[in-house]
């Protein structure tokens, strides 16, 4: 199952930490890995480290230039200075500046985009991921994630694979989606929240995933609340669980550790549990 969220901010990961400490025999994966922050919570202790490399750069081979500026001429990101060098950064690795010059002095070499690992946490195994910053191809990494993921549950054994995934609808989102069984997708009482969980719905449904829907902080706004409730019942979503908003909630991510953790009488604990059980009964139905 994966936990996804239209926008940022809607604690999709406080769910995920939470799941990870209610799951008997699972593994855990972050795919959110342009802002990867489970492992802030879980406290993961890297066992394997691996590089990801996926974007492609230009470098000109300055014994064979000949300066010709053609080159610099087609390139539309303005990648290549008055000295003939590759600014790494605004290169995107279009390969034209290769194409074009004379001389063959441009070569296209992948570059590290980011590394990913293999983590022992207190709740059992996380493969997560750091996408380097200004990198490119997040989808392609988020697919690394879950590949390594799933071979790791199936060599455990593992009843469940819990994924954090990114939030939005773009590339690693739909990574994120491919092939899941369930996302849970979990949004606020803000008119923000209600338009783009929307929109993260219809992305599911696209890729034929059940989904379930989250209402988090859900007495903060009671009004907007339902109206996210009338979305649901008009389009056939099920609600999961509505979690209220409490200080503990705030105070178990200062000590960063999951809630449930340290507080398990709450009415949020009591909740979050009731969607645990309630989400273990429709993973054994799919």
């Amino acid at each position: 199952m994966v936990v996804i969220s239209g926008k940022g901010g809607t604690g999709k990961t406080v769910i995920t930490a939470n799941f990870a400490v209610l799951a008997q025999n699972k593994v855990i994966a972050d795919c959110d890995v342009d802002a990867a922050d489970l492992h802030l919570l879980t406290k993961p202790n890297i066992e394997e480290r691996h590089e990801f490399k996926s974007s492609r750069v230009a470098r000109i081979e300055s014994e064979l230039c000949k300066k010709c500026g053609k080159c610099s001429a087609v390139c539309r990101f303005n990648a290549i200075n008055g000295n003939f060098s590759v600014d790494s950064i605004a290169c995107e690795g279009c390969t034209v500046c290769s194409l074009i010059c004379p001389e063959k002095a441009i070569k296209m070499e992948e570059e590290s985009s980011g590394e990913w690992f293999i983590s022992k946490t207190r709740y059992g195994t996380m493969v997560h991921a750091r996408l380097g910053a200004a990198k490119e191809n997040s989808g392609k990494l988020v697919t690394v994630v879950r590949k390594a993921a799933k071979e790791i549950g199936e060599r455990e054994g593992a009843d469940y694979c819990i994924i954090d995934g990114p939030p939005g609808i773009g590339c690693p989102v739909i990574a994120s989606l491919a092939g899941v069984d369930f996302a849970l997708i979990v949004t606020e009482p803000t008119l923000s929240g209600l338009h783009d969980l929307i929109r993260v719905a219809h992305l599911a449904r696209q890729q034929r995933v059940k989904i379930s829907v989250c209402i988090n902080k859900y007495d903060i706004n009671l009004e907007n609340t339902e109206k996210i409730k009338e979305f649901c019942s008009q389009s056939d979503i099920d609600i999961a669980g509505e979690i209220p908003f409490e200080k503990k909630i705030v105070e178990s991510l200062v000590r960063a550790r999951p809630f449930l953790e340290h507080n398990e009488s709450t009415e949020a604990s009591r909740r979050i549990k009731k969607m645990w059980v309630k989400i273990q009964d429709v993973l054994h139905e799919v």
